[in-house]
């Protein structure tokens, strides 16, 4: 609700002229795209749902494709025509563009030529022409009802149901929900289930539940199904007799991996209640049994938990759902997921990162993706900003975003989506600046960081608590810096009436979470409490820091 953005996919259902329709709303965003590609397979047709005054965004694309890929039928309902500046012909139009580019059929096109929906949500109305003065939502369900193509599901035929995404009780463990594609099935049917790689097991149906309005009820007809062990996305669910084949969901593997360790902060369990490993660990391979888009692995050396997933932001909402719940835990710097061709080479996820800036600022973007390992694929300058698509290594992804927001004056507008498995793009430049060091484990005082903002940007502001080893400011050059935070000034027995004046300080930079994990380098953590994000190094104490850089060869003797 906060970033405004939809994580998992959710199913509703309304009642229609006695036609009932079931909606499902799917994430936007790349990282969460687990959850696309199995759902559009309970659809039958889609509603692209564009605004009006942005026109279909980078994200956009990436379910579209999807969509068209799975063979839907698609409408278009452009959304928020009532808002200043819209238009809702242009937006059009780009949808579109956009489908042909994606490789929508002749049948496609056809059918989102003819069924487009203009719409305002905030004021409840659907019109099938922005000026035609209808002030209700009915012309978008009379056309769902007229021309979406009706599920056909043959009820004599035997049972076949795919599981295509799993909820999670407490009361009665995993419920697998999906969709009939043929036959009926009644509480405490005996059912053979098929997984994924082929093995199958029988299992009796405990409870039914359909999906009625916001909620479930209890019914005859399916949706979601109670008694089944260890199901998982893929199962198929089939009569014992007559079993049905119905191809296997492949879900797309996890491109970043992130450790997560109990935190060994001097402060730890002061901001919150659950800080141990066993408890760390419980909390995840639970996030395991409902989240199947992630992978959740123990490392073998015990020392923390290993969670891979489709992207920084998909990694860090499992983060801040934690810290809510009273968790301290530590995390090092998201690491990419490697793969190998069959010739054995190396390959690794590539992103599409699309930046909108005015035109001053053009030079500048293009100069930081050069240095990030990014490509130019395109640029057009027709409108009022320009517009920039590269290919870049999701390496070179992190911490990219601080710095387009830097060289546009914080004018730019960023994104990026997971494309393909690419080339290794080779090294690409890591962050240049040195981190400044507290040495010591106190409160940082007002004096000590007026001498220190002068040598770089600062992290804390006076009052806060650090401990030796934790990174409270970036300097100016490359290098780390040892430096004391908790220093006061000497008094002396002369007095000068102006010197005395308090110092005057700059606010210091704070971080959201995925700005941190963009941030660090590989021998530095984020801690991670309720109340506090904090940068630390690996290593707390500056002696044992030195002593492994050289084991590590990187310091003569």
């Amino acid at each position: 609700r906060e970033r405004g953005i939809t994580i998992l996919a959710k199913n509703i259902s309304i009642e229609y002229k006695d036609v009932k329709i079931n909606v499902i709303d799917t994430p936007g965003h790349a990282d969460f795209g687990g959850e696309v590609e199995r759902v559009l397979r309970m659809a039958d047709g889609a509603l692209l749902l564009v605004d009006a005054f942005e026109g279909p965004m980078p994200q956009t694309r990436f379910v579209l494709r999807h969509a068209i890929d799975t063979g839907l039928k698609i409408m278009i309902v452009i959304n928020k025509i009532d808002r200043p500046g819209a238009n809702p012909e242009k937006a059009y139009n780009d949808c579109l563009d956009l489908m042909a580019d994606l490789g929508a059929t002749d049948d496609q096109l056809e059918f989102a030529m003819e069924h487009v929906v203009y719409a305002s949500a905030m004021n409840g109305f659907a019109r099938l022409d922005p000026n035609d003065g209808n002030m209700d939502m009915y012309p978008l369900l009379d056309m769902i009802i007229d021309d979406m193509p009706a599920p056909e599901v043959d009820e004599n035929a035997p049972l076949a149901m795919q599981c295509v995404t799993i909820d999670h009780s407490n009361f009665v463990g995993r419920i697998g929900i999906g969709r009939v594609y043929s036959g009926t099935i009644h509480q405490g049917d005996q059912i053979l289930v098929v997984k994924n790689d082929g093995s199958s097991a029988t299992a009796t149906v405990k409870q039914l539940f359909t999906f009625d309005y916001l909620g479930r009820t209890e019914c005859q007809e399916v949706a979601a199904v109670v008694g089944i062990d260890r199901t998982d996305i893929g199962d198929v669910y089939t009569d014992p007799e007559n079993p049905v084949e119905l191809e296997p969901i492949e879900i797309d593997p996890p491109t970043l991996s992130i450790v997560f360790e109990a935190s060994t902060s001097p402060l730890v369990g002061r901001d919150g209640d659950i800080v141990g490993a066993r408890q760390l660990k419980e909390r995840l391979f639970n996030e395991a049994e409902n989240n199947v888009t992630m992978k959740i692995e123990e490392l073998e050396d015990k020392s923390g938990v290993e969670v891979s997933g489709r992207g920084i932001l998909h990694l860090s909402v499992l983060m801040e759902s934690m810290r809510r719940e009273g968790f301290e835990f530590q995390v090092g710097r998201p690491r990419v997921l490697f793969k190998k061709d069959e010739n054995g080479n190396k390959l690794e996820p590539v992103e599409q990162a699309v930046v909108e800036c005015p035109d001053e600022y053009s030079g500048k973007v293009v100069e930081v993706f050069g240095t990030s390992g990014g490509i130019m694929t395109s640029m057009d300058t027709s409108g009022i900003v320009t517009h920039l698509e590269f290919k870049i290594p999701t390496r070179g992804i992190m911490g990219l975003k601080n710095r387009i927001m830097n060289v546009t004056h914080g004018e730019g507008v960023f994104y990026h989506t997971f494309l393909e498995y690419g080339p290794y793009a080779g090294e690409i430049g890591n962050r240049q600046n040195g981190a400044m060091i507290s040495m010591t484990t106190e409160k940082a005082v007002a004096y000590a960081l007026g001498t220190l903002q002068e040598r770089g940007q600062l992290f804390v502001e006076p009052g806060t608590e650090c401990y030796e080893g934790m990174i409270v400011g970036e300097r100016s050059k490359a290098g780390d810096m040892v430096v004391n935070i908790a220093r006061t000034k000497n008094l002396g027995n002369q007095r000068s009436s102006t010197s005395d004046i308090s110092v005057q300080l700059v606010p210091p930079r704070t971080f959201s979470l995925e700005e941190a994990l963009e941030y660090i380098a590989d021998d530095e953590l984020v801690e991670i409490t309720p109340k506090n994000i904090r940068l630390r190094k690996r290593l707390l104490n500056a002696t044992d820091r030195k002593k492994a850089a050289v084991r590590a060869g990187q310091v003569n003797k």
